[in-house]
């Protein structure tokens, strides 16, 4: 009869099995933020500007692969950088081929962390969440119900961390495209802001200044960006309405 009961080896190892990319991720991440914190910085790409621009003018598919995959892997495992990462983007390509290849590397980075988010405990928390009762229950519903409008709000709110949007969506079981076309479009607005600065930077390096990253929260650039928000949270406002008004 206890014979009966125990779990199956092979069941218990398919459950560590499932893990095992979110842990490594989480790993790299916790080595990452220790050792390249003094790396990926401003003053790393100003002091190595000259090399980089030389390597890029020799070897340009190469330096695109190199910086595709070093984005990625940032991003994936949640490394600190990724600014620094957006603004060498812009630096080497400029404003339009750099916003290409970072929505594009950005969006594969994140992709990596939300499959190894859904794959280790997706699952487990939906089933939770599907259970819950009351308030839970109606957010969760909620959300369910507005996946499109929520997964841009997330994206286009400066005050959201770009790992926690990653993260949210995995746990609530959303579809991957629907996290792939949100996150394309969703992060758009805020690269190629980021990218413009990066693809300035010559000239602030030739001054020998630093680039005012303050400019983001000025009225003319923050302002578009709220308003996408405030536009992809209309559809939950008006049903919001809507429900009331039934009752």
């Amino acid at each position: 009869m206890s014979d009966m009961t125990q779990t199956p080896p092979n069941a218990t190892q398919g459950g560590l099995r499932r893990y095992l990319p979110l842990l490594g991720i989480g790993t790299v991440a916790i080595i990452g933020a220790f050792t390249l914190r003094d790396y990926l910085t401003f003053e790393t790409l100003r002091d190595n500007r000259e090399a980089l621009l030389a390597f890029r003018d020799s070897n340009l598919i190469l330096t695109l692969g190199v910086f595709v995959a070093a984005y990625v892997a940032i991003v994936g495992f949640s490394l600190p950088g990724a600014s620094i990462a957006t603004l060498t983007g812009g630096f080497l390509f400029g404003t339009l081929t750099g916003s290409m290849v970072n929505v594009v590397a950005a969006t594969a980075g994140a992709s990596t962390i939300f499959l190894a988010a859904r794959w280790g405990l997706g699952a487990r928390l939906g089933a939770k969440l599907e259970n819950s009762e009351g308030t839970v229950k109606q957010i969760k519903d909620g959300i369910d119900e507005n996946q499109w409008s929520m997964l841009f709000l997330i994206r286009l709110v400066p005050a959201v961390p770009f790992f926690l949007a990653n993260l949210i969506p995995a746990f609530l079981e959303v579809p991957l495209y629907r996290f792939v076309v949100s996150t394309f479009l969703g992060i758009i607005p805020g690269t190629v802001v980021f990218t413009s600065i990066g693809a300035g930077l010559g000239e602030v390096f030739a001054r020998g200044e630093t680039p005012d990253f303050g400019i983001i929260f000025e009225p003319h650039i923050i302002g578009p960006i709220l308003g996408l928000a405030a536009l992809s949270a209309l559809p939950i406002v008006i049903k919001a309405v809507r429900g009331k008004k039934d009752l």
